[in-house]
């Protein structure tokens, strides 16, 4: 598990294509410190383990599933990505529960600036924006982020200057790809009340029958 807060951008180093995935290998110095092979790295917000290491960089195996959801096929070297370590169990935790296995892709609309922030705006596929909701959590590039405005097309973000330097979030352009990860919970609770949906028991059912 991950909580959204990038400790360090690294650069990849070197990107080994096969027929539809690939081993990635990404320059780091803090996200070294102390790793194992089979930890997990996340890197613009996708869960890799870590599977070879030189004490400069480290590599992963990207399998085809995850070049599908993500847009780390379009990495190249020299490309800056974020990173993060997996939360240890005495760690803080500053951001939201981010698992690293991303829902989709979005694509940067627009950035504005107001005073000390800026504004990015997102677009999404409707299945993505159903668990967005105003001031609720979501994951850019593995960001922890707070969403400011949502709607049926897109939603937006106001980012401080601090998640501006500490991440690559700026340094992206209208019509770039992002990872997008939903808040966990909201795709939990969906989970558990389809059953209830399928069933015709609802809040309703129940609050005519006494139950509520």
């Amino acid at each position: 598990m991950f909580t959204g807060i990038i400790e360090e951008i690294g650069t990849v180093r070197r990107v080994q294509t096969g027929t539809a995935a690939c081993v990635l290998t990404v320059s780091a110095e803090k996200v070294l410190e102390d790793v194992h092979i089979g930890d997990s790295i996340a890197v613009n917000g996708t869960c890799l383990t870590v599977c070879r290491t030189d004490g400069s960089s480290f590599s992963a195996d990207v399998m085809p599933e995850t070049l599908r959801r993500t847009n780390l096929g379009a990495l190249r070297p020299g490309s800056r990505v974020n990173l993060e370590r997996a939360m240890p169990a005495n760690g803080r935790f500053g951001g939201h529960i981010v698992s690293g296995h991303i829902d989709g892709t979005g694509t940067v609309r627009q950035m504005k600036r107001e005073e000390n922030a800026v504004w990015v705006t997102v677009s999404a596929d409707a299945s993505l924006l159903r668990y967005l909701v105003e001031k609720g959590s979501v994951a850019i590039d593995g960001i922890s982020l707070t969403v400011a405005r949502v709607s049926g097309q897109d939603f937006a973000v106001s980012v401080i200057p601090h998640t501006a330097q500490e991440t690559t979030l700026l340094s992206r352009k209208p019509g770039d790809t992002v990872n997008l990860e939903c808040d966990i919970i909201a795709k939990y609770t969906e989970k558990l009340l389809m059953p209830q949906q399928q069933s015709g028991i609802s809040a309703d059912f129940l609050a005519k029958h006494g139950f509520l």
